[in-house]
């Protein structure tokens, strides 16, 4: 077995296991079920807010509302009624602390699924809501009452969960329950915890891997960069690169100051440092970015400085991250471990991308496949780029992101790529075994005379 076959089978091996972390980190959310009403809160230093979510099953037994019929029809009906789901919400919502009942304002509405609905089918209307809190902080332990449909339905429960609170590291949970209960029981103290700066890092890491994983401009720039990866550019012609370690380390260190140009600007603009120029503005030139290292593939007139590339556009993909964090109510260190943590959770989602491709891009590098590939990708990802240009441009919707969010849907990106890396195997061994792997022509790498071993690469300026 030779060096690079033993390297391919340990990188093959690394990238399943961090893509099993991949998979793991978003546990799903539990699901409503259908006979219960929630009572979300979100918890900032100094603001509490949230939702109070009822099904549609009871809001038809006790409002005699009928929600059902088209999306349309559904959210007519809703909007009509919303004054009585208000009204109705707030008779039954209590919160505050030490005997004193915070004043609880609700505005507007949501549904939690937004299609047709049948005469007895299932659904949530959701209404926020905001509390004018009498305490300099929101309080660890709170008073809460939530009896919406106890009195009325026989057997029911309710329940109170934390969708979001920093400073206690949770982030969009549905399973944190903090109180169930029933007629007898409608209220009762919660108990927030103590905060946790720990808890705050290890769920931003999450969040920034998870942002990765459901970000198709961002896999498709890493993507881009990626391609390039497994050739040398010699007289401005690509061939392939003789080096396993040297192409792996030159598109992690290009992956890296992409990271670093991001933290710059996600972590400056994430602390009111750097004003945001306008979302639709760093939108597009996020999707402009990959046009850019695309069409660098074609003409590469930075030859293997495509670090350039990465560093001036990753300051622009760090304004786009900038936006998840800046309408937080957490104090500046709260905020800074939160920041820290999607960085590094960035970095990794970037490294799991590359450790699951690049095995296969290395084993097609020196058959006759891999340059039509090449360039057939690299084109097609400057016109998916153009595409996204216009949309977000003109604000027009071209139909592409249905197909992307598909393509890449997690983890049957992950399969594809295995996929992909076991044809690639077995491509690179027919083209052996014909004698047709194609000469690196890099002097001294013992490739010009058919030799299967990768040498050394020698240092590219």
């Amino acid at each position: 077995m030779s060096n690079t076959t033993r390297r391919l089978i340990t990188l093959l091996s690394a990238a399943l296991a961090a893509a099993l972390l991949v998979i793991g980190v978003s546990s799903p959310a539990a699901a409503h079920r259908n006979d219960e009403s929630y009572l979300y809160l979100d918890v900032g230093d100094s603001t509490l807010s949230g939702t109070v979510q009822m099904p549609y099953r009871d809001v038809r037994e006790v409002l005699g509302l009928r929600l059902a019929g088209s999306a349309e029809e559904v959210r007519s009906e809703i909007e009509a009624e919303l004054e009585t789901l208000q009204a109705y919400a707030l008779e039954h919502t209590a919160i505050g602390v030490d005997g004193e009942r915070w004043t609880i304002s609700f505005d507007g509405y949501d549904v939690l699924t937004d299609g047709d609905v049948a005469s007895d089918g299932l659904g949530y209307v959701i209404l926020p809501y905001e509390v004018a809190i009498t305490t300099t902080e929101v309080p660890q332990v709170l008073e809460v009452e939530f009896s919406p449909m106890l009195a009325e339905i026989e057997g029911r429960n309710n329940v109170i969960l934390v969708a979001n609170d920093w400073k206690r590291g949770v982030i969009e949970e549905e399973s944190n329950e903090l109180l169930v209960v029933d007629v007898d029981t409608p209220g009762g103290t919660i108990d927030l915890g103590d905060a946790s700066q720990w808890k705050n890092f290890r769920t931003s890491i999450d969040l920034g891997v998870d942002h990765i994983r459901t970000g198709p401009d961002h896999i498709f720039f890493v993507f881009v960069l990626l391609l390039p990866s497994v050739l040398v550019l010699l007289a401005g012609v690509w061939r392939p690169a003789p080096s396993f370690g040297g192409s792996l380390l030159r598109v992690v260190l290009v992956a890296t100051m992409f990271t670093i140009a991001h933290s710059i600007t996600f972590t400056l603009a994430g602390l009111d440092l750097l004003p945001l120029p306008p979302s639709k503005l760093v939108e597009t030139l996020i999707a402009l970015s990959i046009g850019a290292a695309a069409l660098h593939n074609i003409w590469p007139v930075f030859g293997h400085r495509e670090w350039i590339l990465a560093f001036v556009f990753g300051l622009f993909h760090g304004m786009g991250f900038a936006g998840l964090v800046a309408d937080l109510d957490i104090n500046r260190s709260t905020q800074l471990v939160s920041l820290l943590g999607r960085n590094v959770g960035i970095e990794f989602g970037q490294l799991v991308i590359i450790l699951i491709t690049f095995p296969g891009l290395f084993l097609l590098r020196r058959t006759k496949v891999y340059m039509p590939l090449f360039y057939v990708a690299s084109a097609g990802l400057a016109i998916l780029s153009g595409m996204w240009v216009v949309e977000r441009i003109f604000e027009v919707d071209l139909g592409i992101n249905d197909y992307v969010d598909k393509a890449l849907l997690w983890p049957r990106s992950l399969y594809v790529a295995i996929a992909f890396t076991v044809v690639a195997a077995i491509i690179r061994q027919i083209a052996a075994s014909r004698d047709e792997l194609l000469d690196t022509g890099v002097p001294g790498s013992g490739e010009a005379d058919g030799s299967n071993e990768d040498e050394p690469e020698p240092s590219l300026v």
